[in-house]
């Protein structure tokens, strides 16, 4: 590793200044384009982006999907990069190669396998701004995970993260200081997912990638006990994912086949959303959900697991219920307190819609992004960069 260290600092970088009266060419660099929420995001950034201000160009080191495709009918390009040499060095000398071709006055790149190559890629081609998004929690699980985390941040300008817990996690693996890291919360398009309010019928919603971190086996358990209470309950779980057929053996087990339907991946989660009552979530891991907050915009009531950015985005009790992560027991007596208090889900819900508006709207995510590319951009152009820990 040290190496690649060694070979990227004998470049010799300097400060190119910002050309003005141009569009500032920013390019995004994330693994795929395919579906996920990561990509939503992505998808929004091209949406809502300062046209006057910033152009930009979206690169995918991997699979490409309709993401890719609903980038390029906003006008965008996208540019499907995958990176075929088979060592690091040579991976992050074939990216700057590329990078040169490009012309960019600011990298974003997007999670861990784009922050290591795209940044080190971005010094070692003189583009003048590198900005990393930590988008989840789930990362630096080993020793060398969290070394090339470390070794990528000190190429990159800022690593902005999406809570509060994914500020403390990047600071501790990349052994940042406060200067190196800002937070900014993700949001969503709340002008899509209008207010309904919740559905009087008790029935419960998640909207989930079928895979383990999200942990629906305990959901699945949780409902068991709540039916032995509330017969007439039900739950949709909206999504696939490699958990499917074990998901649906477990309801077989559990004889909830009456109570449970899967729903498959849907494109009208927000006529979905609003035919529930409240909406729950089991994940073991969070950064900021969206589908929590997309549940929130609709005007649902939460229950919820107190893992990652969780506890920022739902306000106990005004809000929703908070419980321990991987215990049906908690999670089915939330559940069933949920119904129980069903007189009181219209006010909750208007309080969900509420900070969502406030705390969550994509508008706002994407001009604090704005905001931090010029500031970081102006000082780099006048030659200070006080962040970049070379």
């Amino acid at each position: 590793m040290m190496s690649t260290i060694e070979a990227i600092n004998t470049v010799d970088i300097a400060n190119r200044d910002v050309p003005s009266g141009k569009r500032l060419r920013v390019c995004h660099l994330s693994l795929t384009l395919c579906t996920g929420g990561l990509e939503r995001l992505l998808v929004d950034f091209a949406r809502y982006h300062n046209r006057d201000q910033f152009e930009l160009e979206f690169i995918a080191l991997g699979e490409t999907g309709t993401p890719a495709e609903e980038i390029q009918q906003m006008g965008c390009p996208v540019i499907q990069f995958p990176l075929t040499a088979r060592g690091k060095l040579d991976k992050i000398r074939q990216l700057s190669d590329f990078l040169n071709q490009r012309d960019y006055d600011l990298l974003h790149t997007h999670n861990a396998y784009p922050h290591f190559y795209g940044s080190l890629a971005a010094y070692r081609s003189r583009i003048p701004v590198t900005i990393q998004t930590r988008h989840g929690r789930r990362f630096g699980e080993t020793f060398s995970e969290r070394m090339q985390f470390a070794i990528a941040s000190r190429f990159a300008d800022r690593v902005v993260s999406v809570s509060d817990d994914t500020s403390l996690r990047c600071k501790k693996i990349g052994w940042l200081n406060d200067k190196k890291v800002t937070r900014i919360w993700n949001g969503i398009d709340v002008d899509r997912f209008v207010f309904t309010g919740p559905a009087e019928k008790l029935t419960a919603i998640t909207v989930s990638r079928l895979s383990p971190e999200k942990d629906l086996a305990t959901m699945l358990h949780a409902v068991h006990q709540v039916v032995q209470e509330i017969p007439e309950f039900r739950l949709l779980i909206v999504g696939d994912g490699p958990e499917r057929a074990r998901l649906q053996r477990i309801t077989a087990d559990l004889k909830l086949e009456s109570q449970v339907q899967f729903l498959g991946e849907r494109s009208d989660v927000p006529q979905l959303l609003s035919q529930a009552g409240f909406y729950v979530s089991s994940s073991l891991t969070e950064g900021i959900s969206l589908t929590l907050l997309e549940a929130m915009s609709v005007g649902l009531p939460i229950v919820a697991t107190h893992v990652g950015g969780n506890p920022e985005i739902v306000q106990q009790p005004t809000t929703g219920l908070l419980v321990p992560s991987a215990d049906p027991v908690s999670l089915a007596s939330a559940m069933i307190q949920m119904c129980q208090n069903q007189s009181q889900w219209t006010e909750t819900g208007q309080q969900a819609r509420k900070r969502v508006e406030q705390h969550f709207n994509i508008r706002t995510m994407i001009k604090d992004y704005e905001s931090l590319y010029l500031d970081i951009l102006n000082t780099s152009v006048k030659g200070q960069s006080p962040c970049r820990q070379i």
